[in-house]
């Protein structure tokens, strides 16, 4: 209860006690009690808005050395607490952009140690290769060996750099996707054909089954490249003879893409993970950098999309993505 309604209340009190008193002389007696009492209530009032000022600056005072959130039950009804409370929800959103800056830049810091790591090691491949071929007596079936190992780091790093700058766009959520009605059967064919020659020189069958009636909203590049990426993690880790097989269909949902490998699988213990940034299992490909299926991930969740895998080791492995209706 406000101190204006305890006086408004001793006011009622000594108006009722008066018309009840026997005599003038008690009257007077019960009105300079309740003016007494207005005039207490107004030095506990005072006291008690100086108190609250001198918290508030207090608080203000303290946020120079660290952010503290308040209490929001301290805050009153009044205009004092109406800017007490304004000045904490200020205070609290200030923290947040704070924390969100401090998650950036350990974000920043991460992902340049990740490239400098993962490049590291390909550019001193070639940068060793580079002083053999300065070598003239050097044999030219080894020079065109080291050429081609350059040649086939350099497409390496390429790649590298390519998805780690698309993983750090999705994550950091610049990159701008522009989804349109496409045909499914469209975007796999996109996502097979850079695919073609792994799959021949691996003697591995890739197989799509796509109506050529179900469309589905994406972005037709990005969502190709995401979904290539799936098929050659497929592609890798499936033996010679093996097969690769997409299959498309539609419900009222969802546009859904099965894509699997008889291959060897994925354990058990590395299956939660195998989207995580620079993951691998222990039946990664040796030059396996683990960002593949990450950036999948990413691409399709931006969509409005899925992704979930499931394996049996040693029996091949299966990614369902589903693709949501506009």
């Amino acid at each position: 209860m406000s101190y204006l309604y305890l006086k408004l209340l001793i006011a009622a009190v000594a108006a009722v006690l008066c018309i009840a008193a026997g005599s003038w002389k008690t009257a007077c007696i019960i009105l300079l009690l309740c003016t007494g009492g207005m005039v207490l209530c107004d030095i506990i009032a005072a006291y008690s808005y100086k108190k609250r000022i001198s918290i508030l600056i207090l608080y203000l005072t303290k946020l120079q050395d660290a952010v503290i959130l308040p209490d929001f039950d301290e805050c009153r009804g009044d205009d004092l607490g109406i800017l007490q409370s304004e000045i904490y929800k200020l205070v609290t959103l200030l923290k947040e952009q704070s924390d969100r800056e401090g998650q950036q830049k350990r974000y920043l810091a991460d992902m340049l140690s990740d490239i400098s790591h993962q490049i590291k090691t390909p550019l001193t491949g070639i940068t060793i290769m580079t002083d053999l071929l300065k070598n003239p007596d050097l044999p030219a079936e080894k020079r065109m060996e080291f050429v081609e190992r350059i040649d086939s780091q350099t497409g390496k790093i390429t790649w590298l750099i390519h998805n780690l700058l698309t993983l750090s766009q999705l994550e950091a959520d610049v990159l701008k996707l522009k989804p349109e009605m496409v045909a499914a059967e469209t975007v796999l064919t996109h996502a097979a054909a850079p695919l073609e020659l792994l799959a021949e020189v691996r003697n591995v069958t890739l197989a799509l089954e796509c109506d050529a009636q179900i469309c589905m909203y994406c972005d037709v590049s990005w969502t190709a490249e995401a979904l290539s990426n799936i098929i050659k993690n497929c592609i890798e880790h499936t033996a010679e003879g093996g097969c690769v097989r997409t299959s498309v269909w539609q419900n009222n949902f969802s546009v859904n893409i099965r894509i699997e490998d008889n291959g060897c699988g994925i354990a058990k213990e590395d299956l939660p993970h195998i989207f995580e940034r620079f993951y691998k299992g222990k039946h990664s490909a040796k030059d396996s950098i683990g960002i593949g299926l990450a950036m999948a991930k990413q691409v399709i969740m931006r969509q409005n999309g899925t992704i979930e895998a499931e394996s049996v080791e040693g029996e091949g492995s299966r990614f369902l993505v589903k693709m949501y209706m506009k």
